[in-house]
């Protein structure tokens, strides 16, 4: 660990933070329907969509209406992309003449993308052609991520609404979201990308002489549009198989510091966009602080650990000094490898610009616990929001059993509805993860594919699950995920981790807007001060991670002790 490696965190998460207001403020007005400087180009252009889809801006839908908008249109999105994967070597923009995607495969990828999970079991540069790439990739990370925002703002409107069933109209949110925040940013993101060296073209591979004069097969392809919507949207699905470690991806030590600051940028802006819809800004920067605390504890441990030498390479003669390097990129370093593994991780994203299969056991820990907290630091666009506010309805019922209140949010009271509706959203994880993991160490279809034995083997496993469930994508490396077993089960898992999950939320979004909004008396719980920032995050690691510890400790941690006693399975 080094100033210059904490200099270089804290400059990232600086200017991630001077962004969330201009950018909450300005995705405040555009759902709730104000002007805004991109009105006079992008309103006649929403206007015709609604024109041409038969949408009525003005017609509303109670909670079941906009749950089945969000469920009709993630069905659509599945069946079109399951079938461009299915028939892609009959379909054009295929110069590298890819065949089609195997049932299981396709099925897991149309799942991920879907769900805005986009892990992936398959090297993208070998697997996809151009077409697959944007029009079916591409497309659901807008989307999908569209789909995120709009959940979270139906559910911030049913803290602002009182006495009324409208959550709002699907439609609109996710057009304005696609059309107002996303796009925008990622032509911005994509040509700042494109400076800094990306590939944007339609070209097959090419074929190159090494100055060893050894003949190397390039792939290229339209690499900087795809990668900015992967990190605005937290999609995390990379062009190339190594993700952003690829120097086509992520050259330089610039587009590494732009790569973060556009994942983390809409996630912690929607926050802010929460204070500032329901009136009470100070609310939203108390959420904030719980995810930015959480998130700079993550990357401190996983800098911690990282800086340290792993003592099986020091045996064998590699120097400690430089700390464990196993699986990282010179260009970026110890503390840049740990701040993009703590927040690909504390967000839905899933890129990685280290192999977190190489950190230490207890490197590697971090990123899978973060995953396991629900993907709330600040999570995915949208989805981390909604999470959060789950975790925060769960928060105020605890404080409300401690004084002997009846618990209240925002001035709408938390009653047993709610919390049915919320301990059945944050039972899903540990029910999909520890369940698919359970039958798949035990079974000959599941352990097949473990590359390392013993407690690594697990938490290949274990990480593959809970990236799966967490909407995250991220993988811990080893696993041969490309079978039958895991494509299925792991897009079972991706489909079940986000709507699941997001059903409830909806409900409980449904039930909160018709009750009153009382105002605040001395008997209320501040939910904006110090001692609520704590109580959430108390409730976050117990309700969100402790379900997890038995099995860490016969992963990670095991592992961790052996490495210590110069060990090896």
């Amino acid at each position: 660990m080094s100033l210059s490696g904490w200099l270089q965190i804290g400059f990232v998460l600086i200017v991630v933070l001077l962004l969330v207001k201009p950018l909450g403020l300005y995705m405040a007005r555009v759902f709730t329907g104000e002007r805004t400087f991109l009105s006079p180009v992008l309103g006649p252009v929403e206007r015709g969509f609604y024109a041409l889809a038969g949408v009525r801006t003005d017609k509303e839908q109670g909670w079941l209406g906009y749950t089945m908008g969000v469920l009709a249109f993630s069905l659509a999105g599945f069946v079109v992309l399951y079938s461009m994967l299915r028939l892609q070597n009959f379909l054009p923009l295929n110069p590298q003449g890819f065949a089609g995607l195997s049932p299981d495969l396709a099925f897991n990828t149309a799942a991920s993308f879907v769900t805005n999970t986009n892990w992936q079991s398959y090297g993208g540069e070998t697997t996809m052609s151009h077409l697959s790439q944007m029009l079916g990739l591409t497309v659901q990370n807008f989307v999908s991520a569209a789909t995120g925002i709009a959940v979270a703002i139906a559910l911030t409107r049913a803290f602002v609404r009182s006495g009324v069933n409208e959550l709002g109209n699907f439609w609109v949110d996710l057009t304005r979201a696609t059309l107002y925040v996303l796009l925008p940013l990622a032509i911005v993101v994509a040509l700042a990308f494109v400076a800094m060296g990306l590939p944007q073209n339609l070209d097959a591979n090419f074929v190159a002489t090494t100055i060893e004069g050894v003949q190397q097969t390039i792939a290229t392809g339209p690499v900087a549009s795809q990668e900015a919507i992967k990190q605005l949207g937290t999609n995390g699905g990379g062009f190339f198989n190594v993700n952003a470690a690829h120097p086509f991806e992520n050259p330089t030590a610039f587009s590494n510091y732009l790569n973060i600051i556009a994942m983390l940028a809409i996630s912690a802006a929607l926050v802010y966009t929460f204070g500032q819809m329901v009136g009470n800004r100070r609310q939203g920067w108390a959420l904030i602080s719980v995810t930015v605390i959480m998130l700079v504890i993550g990357t401190g441990a996983i800098y911690w650990a990282e800086s340290f030498g792993n003592p099986l390479l020091t045996a064998v003669g590699v120097d400690p000094s430089m700390g464990n390097f196993e699986g990282k990129e010179v260009r970026f370093g110890q503390a840049m490898s740990a701040l993009y593994s703590a927040v690909t991780t504390g967000l839905s994203n899933g890129g990685v610009n280290a192999m977190h299969g190489s950190l230490t056991p207890l490197g590697g820990l971090v990123p899978m616990f973060l995953m396991q907290l629900g993907e709330v630091l600040p999570g995915g666009v949208g989805s981390g929001l909604y999470a959060l506010l789950v975790f925060a309805i769960l928060a105020v019922f605890v404080a409300g059993l401690m004084v002997g209140r009846t618990p209240e949010f925002l001035g709408k009271k938390v009653e047993a509805r709610e919390m049915k509706f919320a301990m059945l959203a944050v039972l899903i994880l540990p029910l999909v993860i520890l369940g698919f993991t359970a039958i798949s160490v035990v079974a000959d279809f599941g352990t097949s594919s473990i590359l390392t034995p013993g407690p690594h083997g697990l938490s290949e496993i274990l990480y593959a699950y809970t990236s799966a469930a967490a909407n995250n994508g991220s993988a811990f490396g080893g696993l041969t995920a490309n079978t039958p077993w895991y494509n299925t089960t792991l897009g079972i898992a991706m489909l079940l981790g986000r709507f699941a999950y997001l059903v409830p939320v909806l409900a409980i979004a449904g039930s909160l807007v018709a009750k009153p909004r009382a105002a605040a008396s001395s008997g209320t719980f501040p939910t904006d001060k110090p001692l609520f920032v704590g109580l959430l995050i108390g409730v976050i690691i117990i309700l969100g991670g402790l379900q997890f510890f038995p099995a860490l400790a016969l992963g990670p941690i095991v592992e961790h002790f052996v490495m210590l006693a110069g060990q090896s399975f």
